[in-house]
């Protein structure tokens, strides 16, 4: 299989079977990733739970699969938030083709928001109020590159700790780095938002990248 289309009809029964047992608070979407990043979502069930529909684009994570940084393949039960806020649970398989190329993705999002707020209704109730951390969540859902992109420079800003116009030559390649390992630069025209980001020319872009990439271990 060299396009997950090759089997559209046996995903979309299987992805139709989860959310017949799950319900409405249950997403699934299957992600084609063998064109550009702009428009991944190729199919998707109760799309309501993050808002987006079939020509949207993927996560942040589909970003670091493609990039090559995150190598750890198929993931289970990681944590996501929605651009409301809502928590979701999720797991994520990447489909492979006979080279072992990843081609696509399919990805199931359970919205445990009520859930969570029940459990801390009966937490209230059974044992007082307790400050907890809420969870980190590992993925953001957009429906465009250009939301995804604005989430990723929010991210920057987290990791350095400082808004960009306060950021050293220094932070400025870390955040470069981030932005890199992150998969920022797959998704078209990144870079002219990235320069205006961190206020440096294309041509420094180039010179942080290259510094970055000298740095890392030949793989």
């Amino acid at each position: 299989m060299q396009r997950v289309q090759e089997e559209f009809e046996l995903f979309q029964s299987l992805m139709k079977g989860i959310t017949a047992v799950f319900g409405t608070n249950c997403e699934v979407i299957l992600h084609d990733l063998t064109d550009g990043y702009e428009s991944t979502v190729v199919w998707i069930e109760n799309g309501q739970v993050t808002g987006r529909k079939v020509g949207d684009c993927g996560s942040n994570l589909g970003l670091e699969v493609l990039r090559g940084t995150d190598t750890r393949g198929n993931k289970f039960g990681y944590t996501a938030r929605t651009k409301d806020g809502r928590m979701l649970r999720c797991s994520s398989v990447y489909i492979r083709n006979g080279e072992g190329k990843v081609i696509g993705c399919l990805c199931v999002n359970f919205d445990v928001s009520d859930l969570l707020m029940a459990d801390k209704a009966l937490g209230a109730l059974l044992s007082g109020p307790e400050a907890a951390d809420p969870e980190k969540a590992e993925e953001f859902f957009v429906n465009d590159v250009n939301q995804l992109l604005d989430a990723l420079l929010q991210k920057v800003q987290e990791e350095i700790g400082k808004p960009a116009a306060y950021m050293t030559r220094e932070e400025k390649i870390r955040a470069v780095h981030f932005l890199d390992r992150k998969g920022a630069f797959l998704i078209t025209k990144s870079g002219d938002r990235i320069c205006q980001y961190l206020d440096i020319s294309k041509f420094t872009l180039y010179s942080y990248l290259g510094e970055v990439h000298a740095e890392l271990p030949k793989r």
